[in-house]
């Protein structure tokens, strides 16, 4: 009989896109016995780029009206929705669902995270992530490596403070879910803030409680108005299952299920395996480094994972036009004929995290320039990439002027030949950011 984490790192199943269109991809079907010994499918960029956004939700019309089973359907697809603390537009993961579902109440994807039964956990999956509570345990190689692998402060904390760190554990596992302000107000440490580092000048509680954060010890209850994690023990938040898993002995030292290769060293393979085919599911077609970058995996990881896919028949190689290495397509991805859609981009949108892949799909060079001097930067400071049908057409630096009431659009960049290559965009552009700022509590859109 398996264990609860042995359970856990058995195949999640995950719904793929729904889509009636055929795949279009050439050749007669390929049986799982052949899939090495015949040259892979040809793919045409158009077919990888429609592959690619049915994968990630664009190929559904939106609904009329969106509700908590969308938002909860549109997690399960992406997987992983990264997090960052820029809001000079709105908090970034909120975009990603407004752009594949149109206008939805916030405090609806909020409920998802802050109450229970919850259907997003926070984790650095991506970066900072809320990821489905099935994909939390199959981060823990990560937690495991807390020590080794979190940043320094964390390292430190726990490495020359054991003692406060399980302080601070014992104060969240036996108390309701609060800030580190709040609980370093309670344990009374009033450690003096450092302000040599802006933006990471933790105190020492702070720092134990992202160690407990990053090891798995602790998760998040959510987040304040103020975007505040409210840390919290795994009981409070995670489903049972998954909770009493990660709080037994044998969590950081599961007994495969599936056999790696011989030879490898790679640690947690069940888990790997089970990440690399929801990234395939994401993803629809891509390459190792699209595969690897979606959670964050590493080569010697990846590497392995896929050749038990592609044995397993979950993978097909293909040959993409646009790419310059070798390729898989989860054999669930849909080709539609088409797809039709307006969506401005966050530039944290899963679909665009790959940037060599975004350049090889789409002929678009993206960078965020956040970090850039004004005077350096090409095209804004928070620029969200424009999609029109199959294509990214244009380039929009976009603010919540909340003072005005109005969403402010400081440059629009058009990529070559559009919009005129492409009838409608400029109206549809028009639209999204009329509904946007509609969605955003704001009175309009106004051009710089």
């Amino acid at each position: 009989m398996p264990s609860a984490a042995q359970t856990l790192a058995r195949r999640h199943a995950v719904t793929g896109p729904e889509n009636p269109e055929p795949t279009g991809l050439s050749g007669p079907p390929t049986t799982v016995g052949d899939m090495t010994n015949r040259s892979p499918r040809r793919l045409s960029t158009a077919q990888a780029r429609r592959i690619a956004l049915a994968a990630q939700g664009f190929a559904k019309a939106r609904p009329e009206s969106v509700t908590t089973r969308h938002l909860t359907a549109t997690a399960a697809r992406l997987q992983v929705v990264q997090i960052d603390s820029v809001n000079v537009l709105t908090r970034s993961h909120y975009l990603p669902f407004f752009s594949r579902l149109g206008p939805y109440a916030h405090r609806d994807l909020d409920a998802l995270r802050d109450r229970a039964p919850r259907r997003l956990v926070e984790y650095w999956a991506h970066e900072a992530s809320l990821v489905t509570p099935q994909v939390w345990p199959l981060l823990r190689h990560r937690m495991a490596r807390a020590h080794e692998d979190a940043w320094g402060g964390m390292r430190r904390v726990a490495a020359e403070h054991p003692d406060l760190v399980e302080r601070v554990h014992a104060h969240v596992t036996t108390h309701p879910p609060a800030t580190a302000r709040e609980i370093e107000v309670a344990l009374e440490h009033d450690e003096q803030l450092n302000n040599d580092h802006w933006g990471w000048n933790w105190s020492l509680v702070k720092a134990a409680l992202e160690h407990l954060f990053w090891a798995g010890r602790i998760t998040s209850a959510g987040r304040t108005p103020q975007f505040e994690r409210r840390y919290a023990s795994l009981e409070r938040v995670l489903p049972n299952q998954i909770a009493d898993a990660a709080l037994a002995e044998e969590f950081f030292s599961p007994t495969s299920l599936i056999d790696a290769p011989a030879g490898s060293d790679v640690a947690y393979f069940d888990d790997v395996v089970e990440l690399v085919r929801r990234s395939a599911m994401a993803h629809g077609v891509g390459t190792e480094l699209c595969l690897r970058d979606y959670f964050r995996l590493k080569g010697a990881q990846v590497r392995p994972a896929i050749e038990h896919l592609v044995s397993a028949g979950e993978l097909e190689p293909v040959d993409v036009e646009c790419f310059d290495k070798p390729a898989w397509r989860h054999v669930d991805a849909k080709n539609p004929r088409r797809i039709e859609t307006a969506a401005l981009l966050s530039p944290f949108d899963s679909l665009i995290w790959q940037r060599e892949r975004t350049e090889a799909l789409w002929n678009f060079r993206y960078r965020l320039e956040i970090y850039t001097p004004a005077a350096k930067r090409q095209y804004g400071y928070y620029v969200l990439p424009f999609l029109f049908g199959e294509r990214l057409v244009a380039r929009v630096d976009l603010k919540a002027d909340r003072a005005a009431g109005v969403l402010r659009a400081h440059a629009i960049h058009w990529e070559p030949g559009a919009p005129a290559a492409h009838p409608g965009a400029a109206d549809a552009l028009s639209d999204e950011l009329t509904t946007m700022a509609t969605w955003l509590g704001l009175e309009g859109w106004r051009a710089a």
